[in-house]
């Protein structure tokens, strides 16, 4: 009894401390930032120009920005996947211009040439809300289109419940990041996420039209649990399953390149 207790014990014990490490390691679970010397110099086949971004706490951000190709619709607020920076982000922009958009791309703290580190949600959140209203006086709102993919959905959804912008679009979304943590940790204790970014909850509070793309074989965010996004959406919003489609390299998908082209031009 004495070693059946024993053995309890220690398994308890390494179970807490496994939490624990999850707890203030999340970020390295969360992000995988590619950083870029300042003098890095961008090479893309479309028109581009570098923009830094001031935050509250002196923080500079680093975006690029993408004139449209033609007479401009609009301009797409684009947040990227938790991987990589603006060197191989910048391609997707490409789709977006052709359509007559202008687009700009942000890296957060210490992806690409930005500064810092991402340390907690409210930080992220505030990082994208200041670099979405420096924009906003370029830019206007009612001709703004917030697209999130994958781990930027959660911030892009967030905007969208705190601003106006025309839609918001959302590729690979999560429902949250306590979702994500029970498919792929069902074991780790909801408390334990500190980045919960839950969709789900302020998806409701968008007023704009909203767009889902999700490819049904996604195989890092559960399709299963993407649609449970659906009973947030107002009868008009568009929830658009990509048969064949997985996680990354949605925007090269010919079926979505086509479905955004009807959302964002109405051809």
């Amino acid at each position: 009894m004495k070693v059946l207790f024993w053995i309890l014990g220690v398994g308890a014990a390494l179970y807490v401390a496994v939490c624990v490490l999850l707890y203030f390691q999340q970020e390295r679970l969360l992000f995988f930032p590619t950083k870029l010397p300042a003098d890095y110099r961008f090479r893309f086949d479309n028109r581009f120009e570098e923009r830094w971004l001031p935050t509250a706490d002196g923080t500079r951000l680093h975006g690029l920005l993408f004139p449209a190709d033609s007479a401009a619709r609009g301009l797409i607020f684009y947040l990227h996947g938790n991987g990589g920076a603006l060197d191989s982000w910048g391609e997707v922009a490409a789709t977006y211009t052709r359509l007559g958009y202008s687009v700009f791309l942000l890296d957060y703290r210490g992806y690409g040439k930005s500064g810092g580190r991402i340390s907690n949600q409210a930080q992220l959140l505030a990082d994208v809300d200041t670099a979405y209203q420096q924009l906003t006086r370029e830019f206007p709102e009612a001709q703004t289109v917030l697209l999130g993919y994958s781990l930027g959905t959660g911030p892009a959804a967030w905007l969208a419940a705190r601003h106006h912008p025309r839609m918001l679009v959302l590729q690979a979304p999560y429902a949250s990041m306590q979702a994500m943590a029970r498919q792929h940790y069902p074991w780790v204790p909801p408390f334990i996420v500190r980045y919960p970014l839950a969709t789900d909850e302020v998806l409701s509070r968008v007023s704009p039209p909203i767009v889902i793309f999700h490819g049904d074989q996604d195989e890092v965010i559960s399709p299963v649990s993407t649609a449970r996004l659906r009973q947030h959406l107002k009868p008009h919003d568009q929830f658009i399953t990509l048969p064949g489609a997985g996680h990354n390299g949605m925007t090269d998908n010919p079926d979505y390149q086509r479905a955004i082209r009807r959302v964002l031009t109405g051809l």
